[in-house]
């Protein structure tokens, strides 16, 4: 069993709520909103000083959302109806003033303990309570514990055992300062996943010169970004309750949907103007609406990989540059791993100041005071070295916050054998414990969606519970193991699957939450709900 954190002495008289949520990003303030209008006891323990999730902290130059206004927004009436978005693709900057928008609108900080980084949680099977302690020695006492914070909240940086020989500026993307000025300074960035495709098209035009270390290529997408005008938005507002439903029945969390066609029912010329068409609307139509059936049939993934191929390879002069960029055959299905979306990035690779190392063919050998010296023996030499590195996704944010079941068993050591949940929410054996956005949940979808399937769900199980005189709720054993069996299967069909554990739901969000709402039509099937003084009833 792992040993419990412990926090500093406090003196503090523990409060006692209905439900406490930990994150202060989309997820956590639509579940508040929710249990505040249904009146129960609610707070938010939030780490950083404010509102915004991942935007908080997310300032690296260049950082922008990837799904399209209007729907990365809570749909929320009384929050979009006095909204207006200036861009398709917001900054990071628009994000966060969107957040104080929130916060204008609703007033949620009242509810919401800033600077509050949870250290330790565990359930008390006496009281059927969970007991939350914050880094500063903050205890709150509640009947439910509620995560919202993420599957990319814990960064990673491969386990480079001399990084600390150089003596520049080393920085992760998800650490970037406040201020970093990178005009004439030679630069290494090292990851070429979505926050490098947007601090290496940022920073390529105003640095000395750029070094790109690439291990995968990213099959980035033209995001065709614009200026959005006010008229418009304000004449679409009349069907957002609409969209926002029909989001919710689509495969990806937006109103649009997979092109209802098998490409090899198509014609050439009849696929060459779709692909056309799909590639001029830009974002992630190329991948969300394209033929129904590219991620289930390699010939057909083949073809889409082959345009998307001629799209780079138009924009990208020198031919060896090319091979890089974008290989002659593609090293993974073309969707398997996320894309990013690109204004620039491609252009960045025709200035004489940026290079590409294929860190296949050449490996990183170690870091020197100057900078990396490569296994070919030459030194680079840099000021700045960027870590685009990514994150310890899904599991990963569990391993700074310890949550224990009530004998002391820690949720990694639950599933160090495997991940097992219940609808990619609920675990067996932590009772009233519910998680967003984590390990078995959808993956590939616009997040404000996924993220409002689950708090609905997790909203009517607690609604449930606290209506009907329950205390506890837990997920069955056999529940568990018969939704990993899908998790499974779900994995083996498809192109994009992993290997040895998959982390997340490979069906479509669509499917997802039907899955979820015929469990809580069908009495919760699968969970397990009681309370202190009566005995314990499966539902």
């Amino acid at each position: 069993m792992s040993q419990i954190t412990t926090a500093p002495p406090t003196t503090q008289t523990p409060e006692e709520l209905d439900v406490v949520i930990v994150g202060a990003g989309y997820s956590g303030i639509h579940q508040l909103y929710h249990y505040r209008k249904k009146g129960y006891s609610v707070r938010v323990l939030e780490a950083e000083s404010d509102l915004g999730g991942a935007w908080w902290w997310t300032r690296y130059p260049g950082a922008r959302v990837d799904s399209e206004a209007p729907f990365y927004q809570l749909s929320i009436e009384e929050v979009w109806k006095d909204w207006v978005w200036t861009e398709r693709f917001p900054c990071r900057d628009e994000v966060c003033e969107y957040y104080q928008h929130v916060e204008r609108t609703l007033g949620i900080k009242q509810n919401i303990r800033f600077n509050s980084r949870v250290v330790s949680a565990r359930f008390s099977d006496l009281h059927h309570q969970w007991i939350i302690t914050t880094q500063d020695g903050f205890v709150i006492h509640s009947r439910f514990f509620v995560l919202a914070i993420g599957a990319a909240s814990k960064s990673y940086t491969p386990p480079f055992a001399d990084i600390a020989n150089f003596k520049g500026i080393c920085i992760h993307t998800a650490s970037w300062p406040k201020e970093l000025p990178v005009e004439g300074k030679r630069v290494a960035v090292i990851g070429t996943g979505a926050s490098g495709v947007q601090v290496i098209q940022s920073i390529g035009p105003q640095v000395a010169h750029l070094t790109v270390f690439q291990r995968t290529p990213n099959y980035a997408l033209a995001m065709q970004q614009r200026k959005l005008d006010k008229e418009s938005q304000d004449k679409s507002k009349r069907l957002f309750p609409v969209m926002f439903r029909r989001c919710r029945q689509t495969p990806n969390g937006f109103s649009f949907d997979k092109y209802p066609k098998s490409l090899h029912a198509t014609t050439p010329e009849e696929r060459l103007l779709f692909f056309e068409d799909l590639w001029t609307d830009g974002g992630w139509r190329f991948v969300t609406n394209n033929y129904m059936d590219i991620f289930t049939d390699q010939e057909a993934n083949d073809q889409a990989y082959a345009f998307w191929r001629s799209k780079v390879c138009e924009r990208v002069h020198d031919p060896e540059m090319r091979e890089k960029l974008a290989p002659t055959l593609p090293p993974y299905p073309f969707g398997s791993k996320r894309p990013s979306l690109e204004i620039n990035y491609y252009d960045v690779f025709n200035q004489q100041n940026v290079d590409l190392i294929d860190l296949n063919k050449c490996e990183i050998s170690k870091f020197t005071p100057s900078g990396i010296q490569t296994a070919d023996g030459v030194d680079h030499v840099f000021d700045i070295i960027v870590l685009a590195t990514g994150f310890h996704t899904f599991t990963g944010p569990y391993t700074a916050l310890k949550v224990h079941a009530a004998d002391g068993t820690d949720i990694l050591e639950k599933w160090a054998d495997g991940v097992y949940t219940n609808l990619g929410m609920t675990v067996h054996g932590f009772p009233n414990f519910f998680y967003m956005y984590g390990p078995q949940s959808p993956g590939s979808c616009n997040g404000p969606t996924c993220s409002e399937v689950q708090s609905d769900w997790i909203v009517g199980c607690i609604s449930h519970a606290l209506s009907n005189g329950f205390t506890r709720v837990e997920a069955t054993r056999e529940a568990e193991i018969e939704y990993r069996r899908l998790i499974l299967e779900l994995n083996e069909r498809s192109l994009s699957k992993s290997s040895p554990e998959p982390t997340n739901f490979k069906g479509d969000l669509a499917q997802y939450g039907r899955l979820c709402w015929e469990v809580a039509d069908d009495s919760y099937r699968g969970f397990v709900f009681s309370s202190q003084v009566g005995s314990r009833a499966r539902l």
